[in-house]
């Protein structure tokens, strides 16, 4: 189920409907459900703040619920919160600012996303690193793809110690025209290859800025 159909809400149902996935997507606004009735497989218009119209929906039923209501704060958090008190096991939900995230956690959310925060950060590192992408994972960790950097270079993984001296774990490597593969201790890396490197923000950042 996704409650709230702008950009952000529309694209996750329209993926999840591609992806095989049987959605039920609900807006206030009819324009905005209409607009979107073709391309889901099940649509609704509902006062999502209203208790009594989410039941005639079924939604007490659901296991996993999106909120992506974008500016309206009242309502997001007045959904997320109902959709709690019906005990729904997995609750994700957008929200607009980290104070905005912090108030739906505590009324229930059990996953909170800020996609143009998320986004935002994400092409930052991209723009002023040498990174060829970045993906946060928790507040302090995330994975990074770069290039392999000139000490590494036609060496074993376990003898360059990447690791030991950068605080960085090489989970996987793409060599050019060919997949990823996993990486271990035995991976040799050439001139060229991409590495996927997991670690402390600080950490992947510093060993981007030497590949």
């Amino acid at each position: 189920m996704v409650i709230g159909l702008g950009r952000f809400g529309s694209s996750l149902a329209g993926e999840l409907v591609s992806r095989g996935s049987e959605v039920l997507a609900i807006d206030s606004r009819p324009d905005v459900v209409q607009r979107h009735a073709d391309e889901l497989t099940h649509t609704a218009v509902a006062d999502t703040t209203d208790p009594e119209s989410l039941r005639q929906l079924g939604v007490p039923q659901f296991r996993r619920a999106v909120v992506a209501i974008g500016t309206d704060l009242e309502a997001s958090i007045l959904t997320t919160s109902l959709l709690a008190d019906f005990g729904i096991p997995h609750i994700w939900a957008k929200a607009t600012s980290r104070q905005h995230g912090r108030i739906l956690e505590r009324v229930g959310a059990h996953h909170v996303v800020l996609p143009e925060h998320d986004m935002g950060e994400r092409v930052a590192h991209l723009v002023t690193g040498r990174m060829l992408d970045y993906i946060e994972i928790e507040e302090d960790f995330a994975l990074v793809k770069t290039l392999t950097p000139d000490e590494a270079v036609d060496r074993a993984l376990g003898e360059s110690r990447l690791r030991s001296k950068y605080g960085v774990t090489v989970v996987g490597v793409k060599r050019p025209g060919e997949e990823f593969t996993y990486a271990t201790a035995d991976t040799v890396v050439r001139k060229g290859d991409i590495l996927i490197v997991a670690g402390q923000k600080d950490q992947v950042e510093e060993f981007a800025d030497i590949t």
